[in-house]
């Protein structure tokens, strides 16, 4: 049973989740033309925001909001971020979205066995991104068996492994900026 401080964190979360997969990544870039001087990245905030929950949170009630979010997407509102409805089962993103289940239970992993600090942090970031990536590619491996389209699967795996792992990696260095905040948080609760 659910009580209402979990009902409340699972809220949050659910929110934040929505929000920021609506958020694309821009880097302002001053060297470059002036008047379109951003470069957008192919990711969204998404990743970066499941990480930084899961340290503030308990994966329970991150893994319920995270359900809650696929199945809203799934059956009910197009928010991930290329669309939604139940024909994105069929779509490698679907992959990189049931990847993030082991990117929680690893980035927890920092919350209950280690010290967070911003080596362990990059350690196991770098442990939880890889294995949602390997999840992603699995799942598309098993779409490309299963329809017999072959020539997809280097496409599908530059297209949303290679062409996104490095700007996944890169998005934890803003959240190093957040691990002292992050330690006084779980301090105080």
């Amino acid at each position: 049973m659910l009580n209402l401080y979990k009902l409340i964190e699972i809220l949050v979360i659910l929110q934040s989740l929505v929000i920021t997969t609506m958020l694309p990544v821009y880097v302002p870039l001053p060297f470059i033309d002036k008047y379109n001087n951003n470069f957008e990245m192919p990711i969204t905030w998404q990743i970066p925001t499941i990480i930084l929950l899961t340290l503030i949170f308990h994966k329970k009630v991150v893994f319920r909001a995270f359900s809650i979010y696929i199945i809203l997407g799934l059956f009910i509102s197009p928010v991930f971020h290329q669309g939604g409805s139940i024909g994105y089962l069929l779509t490698p993103n679907f992959g990189y979205l049931l990847g993030v289940y082991p990117l929680i239970k690893i980035i927890d992993n920092l919350n209950t066995r280690y010290k967070i600090n911003a080596g362990n942090f990059l350690v196991i970031g770098f442990l939880a991104i890889t294995a949602m990536h390997l999840t992603g590619i699995i799942y598309n491996f098993i779409q490309i068996i299963f329809y017999n389209q072959f020539n997809l699967f280097l496409y599908n795996l530059g297209k949303y492994s290679a062409g996104k792992i490095g700007y996944h990696f890169l998005m934890l260095l803003p959240l190093l900026l957040l691990i002292k905040s992050i330690k006084h948080l779980k301090d105080s609760k």
